[in-house]
């Protein structure tokens, strides 16, 4: 028997900072942007107080002293090499590995029983706690999409760090109770068109006909149709090489006003992404550069643009 694990660190930024410090075990974090702007990460504690994600953190600054919140600057090197410690601790339990994200990685699982696996996940989940001080969540299903979803209802409603969706009749009653925005992939405007289709729920969306879903959300609908019905669609990727698409994104510290500094940020941020293409030995066939102001000051006129340049290379 074969299964699908989704293994997610549980608020990593947060967890991060506690490994070197365990004072902050069960005290408000929040992880700050770059230059300090906004609010990117939160522990557990910190979004019981209603410090909400993305928000800036002027407006939450009063609510963070109020309640002693420790307050951190992104330390992304640090996030960095524990992601790492953690993703090599996993290849340590399965070879059959997709780093999916910084802090998330799906897992092949093997066993002669759910039974069998689930003990096996809650091992995962005792040795990686020991070994890099990172809590994780794990979810366990036969397909990629019902992992997520196992993983997401183990962290958010069951408060549990395993969650298997292998058994059939519990995933009967899981789907029912899911509302379609809640699927992963499901964006809000695809939600909206499901929704105009009578379709509200992820176990509307399972008895759905692939082939109808497939012309409102194209073949990645139908594919999900699939998954939900526990026919893997998706399968591990092995994403540790050559990344197709590079991104060097950062907000500004300060309000830019004059085209030098705006001028001097972009070729900042063009010489970080610059450095990884050529660690992964790539050639860029096209640059993309995009702005947008301060969606926050309402008050302000708001601006956004980009554009693409491409050089594509003849073949010789």
């Amino acid at each position: 028997m074969r299964a699908f694990a989704l293994v997610d660190c549980n608020n990593f930024y947060a967890s991060c900072e506690r490994v070197f410090n365990p004072a902050l075990e069960g005290r408000p974090i929040v992880i700050l942007s770059n230059n300090d702007g906004c609010i990117v990460a939160r522990s557990n504690e910190a979004k019981a107080l209603g410090i909400g994600m993305a928000a800036p953190y002027y407006q939450c600054k009063a609510l963070c002293e109020q309640h002693n919140v420790a307050v951190f600057s992104s330390n992304y090197e640090l996030y960095g090499d524990m992601s790492q410690r953690v993703m090599q601790s996993l290849r340590r339990f399965c070879v059959d590995m997709e780093i999916y994200s910084i802090d998330e990685a799906f897992l092949m699982l093997e066993g002669a029983s759910s039974q069998q696996m689930i003990v096996y996940a809650q091992k995962i989940h005792t040795h990686i706690k020991q070994w890099t001080g990172i809590p994780v969540s794990i979810g366990i299903a036969p397909t990629k999409t019902l992992a997520k979803m196992a993983n997401y209802l183990a962290k958010k409603h069951f408060k549990q760090p395993v969650m298997s969706l292998l058994d059939p009749a519990l995933q009967e009653n899981i789907l029912s109770r899911v509302n379609v925005e809640d699927i992963w992939g499901i964006s809000r405007g695809r939600a909206q068109r499901l929704r105009r289709l009578g379709i509200f729920t992820a176990k509307q969306l399972r008895d759905a006909e692939a082939k109808a879903i497939r012309k409102h959300l194209t073949v990645i609908g139908e594919r999900m149709v699939y998954e939900l019905r526990g026919t893997p669609c998706l399968l591990l990727e092995d994403i540790v090489g050559a990344k197709k698409n590079i991104m060097s994104s950062r907000s500004f510290g300060y309000l830019l006003t004059t085209q030098v500094d705006i001028a001097a940020a972009l070729a900042n941020y063009t010489a970080h992404a610059c450095q990884k293409l050529r660690q992964q030995k790539s050639r860029a066939q096209a640059i993309g550069v995009f702005l947008r102001t301060n969606r926050f000051c309402a008050k302000d006129a708001q601006y956004r643009n980009e554009i693409v340049l491409s050089h594509w290379l003849k073949k010789r």
